[in-house]
């Protein structure tokens, strides 16, 4: 059923006036950013190079109105403190809202209810949302399926669907037994965020609903967690969404015109100081018999959506300097890379890990886990004290190993495993709860997203005060742009523009964390693909 009652303007609220986010107006300056880190010199003789491309948010106090779809299992399971803290939760998300966005909650026990319809939160609505939270009651079977099908009916429905940010954010405690499987509700492309709460949910039926989902992820929330700081740790990224359907085009540079092979990575939304990482692999040929030159080995173009309008980035040529000899690779830019390979690898570590658990071998299972730490211990570029990223991966190996257990694996180990994984994707790279929002892995974290955190923890300490959590002020702080070093003037100029005679490029671009993906650049024309896409036969192509 689809429902088409959605509230298309905001009414003009009688109660004190609320500090209201800035609107997204006009056309968007630099919403996103793109960096480049590589190796800029390389010498003639074979070698091969890296080259890390990453788009980050900007710190924009401009952003995408939300449309909040809360689906919230009120089944029998959930009575008592589970049933207290969702109630808590929900009153945190209200407080939040501004009259910006729009929420609409959906329960589900045996049956799904749309409880209340997707309104703009004024200062007047949130005291009836208020009441409907507090008189919410569990009872009854656990009918997921309903619950997601009420919700995207609600999506379907929408009058008002320009600019708007719609997510759903579904949370669980227990198997579903009523209804069908929620497995097969069709989503859309719209991105579902689940929350698994206890021991008690079913973690692989939540990661097949997030896996269908664009950008979703697998929230595990640990028996005795408080479900505010989960809920909040999204919520600070939600109300930050400064640009949506992002892509990154990788293309070829130095092929001739009409023939730049090209791959696309699609991201979904980018919240606010988000980053999303892509890294190219290039094996450069032996160029010992030509003079220096300066080869434009790629070009790299990105686009996304602001007000309902698309923006595409001017194209951004990466030039690499062959030359007799290539100076020691710069320190801060070498880290950079480093960090993002050691990330995926661990990833990947965690992956087969985790395979090994599932077959019940718990010994291998850590024996991964602890040739990853290895990896992080032994990599010079990777000292957890100085490089915070290699600190968290650290802490979430340590979690992890400690749930590697015959019968504990199963009710915690398993959701902390998929949450991990799904959190680490290439599509993804995105924060999400493991075990509680404040567990020391606050991997992809946003500044925002650690400050609700807190803020979350002192509603949880006393939800009556009428305590006000002001926004953070937004500061503009332009990234780092890694500083070019001198190259040596031994350019001819009739090459200055670049080689397209002698360069042969095989390209690699490593978007996934779980299989790297491969793709070469064929002479026939364009190969545009998907970041699961793989190749496997393919001829070099040299222009």
């Amino acid at each position: 059923m689809a429902y088409n009652d959605d509230e298309p303007t905001a009414p003009t609220s009688t109660g004190p006036a609320t500090a209201r986010p800035m609107g997204i107006t006009g056309l968007p300056a630099r919403q996103v950013q793109l960096t480049k880190y590589h190796n800029p010199v390389a010498s003639l003789a074979p070698n091969d190079q890296e080259v890390l491309l990453e788009l980050k948010g900007s710190s924009s106090t401009e952003r995408a109105g939300l449309d909040l779809i809360a689906v919230i299992d009120v089944s029998g399971s959930m009575s008592g403190d589970g049933l207290s803290k969702v109630k808590a939760a929900l009153h945190f998300v209200i407080r939040k809202l501004s009259d910006l966005d729009r929420l609409c909650i959906v329960t589900f026990s045996k049956y799904a209810t749309r409880v209340c319809p997707l309104r703009f939160v004024t200062d007047d609505l949130r005291v009836g949302l208020r009441t409907l939270v507090d008189g919410l009651v569990a009872s009854g079977l656990t009918n997921i399926k309903a619950g997601l099908e009420t919700g995207l009916g609600v999506i379907d429905g929408r009058r008002l669907t320009a600019g708007r940010a719609v997510n759903v954010k579904l949370m669980s405690d227990g198997e579903q037994n009523e209804g069908g499987d929620a497995r097969d509700v069709d989503l859309k492309n719209v991105p579902v965020y689940t929350f698994g709460f206890g021991a008690g949910h079913n973690p692989n039926l939540m990661e097949a609903i997030v896996r269908k989902s664009l950008g979703g992820t697998i929230n595990y929330v640990a028996d005795g967690a408080n479900l505010t700081g989960p809920f909040s740790q999204l919520l600070g990224g939600l109300l930050t969404i400064i640009a949506q359907d992002v892509q990154l085009t990788v293309t070829r540079a130095s092929t001739p015109a009409g023939d730049g092979s090209s791959i696309t990575v699609t991201f979904g939304t980018l919240y606010s100081a988000e980053v999303r990482r892509v890294i190219v692999y290039l094996a450069l040929d032996d160029k010992t018999g030509s003079r220096p030159y300066d080869a434009k080995v790629l070009m790299a173009q990105y686009r996304f959506t602001f007000q309902a309008q698309q923006v595409n980035s001017n194209p951004d040529v990466i030039t690499i300097h062959r030359r007799w000899s290539a100076p020691a690779p710069d320190a801060a830019r070498r880290a950079q890379v480093e960090t993002e390979l050691a990330r995926r690898q661990h990833a990947e570590l965690i992956r087969a890990a985790r395979a090994r658990a599932e077959a019940n071998d718990m010994e291998n299972a850590r024996r991964k886990l602890k040739e990853a730490q290895k990896a992080l211990e032994d990599n010079p570029d990777l000292q957890a004290a100085v490089n915070p990223t290699a600190g968290m991966l650290m802490e979430e190996l340590r979690q992890l190993r400690a749930l590697m257990e015959k019968g504990l694996y199963d009710k915690q180990g398993h959701p902390y495993a998929a949450s991990s994984l799904a959190s680490h994707e290439h599509d993804r790279q995105r924060a999400a709860t493991r075990g509680k929002a404040d567990g020391g892995v606050g991997l992809f974290n946003t500044p925002r997203m650690e400050t609700y955190i807190e803020q979350a923890k002192q509603f949880d300490n006393n939800p009556q005060a009428r305590c006000h959590f002001p926004e953070p002020e937004v500061v503009e702080v332009p990234p780092p742009v890694p500083a070019e070093p001198e190259v040596p003037p031994e350019v001819p100029r009739d090459m200055v523009a670049g080689d397209r005679r002698t360069l042969s490029v095989v390209l690699r671009v490593a978007t996934a964390v779980l299989c790297l993906v491969a793709f070469v650049l064929m002479a026939s024309g364009s190969a545009r693909a998907s970041a699961d896409d793989s190749y496997g036969h393919y001829d070099q192509y040299s222009p």
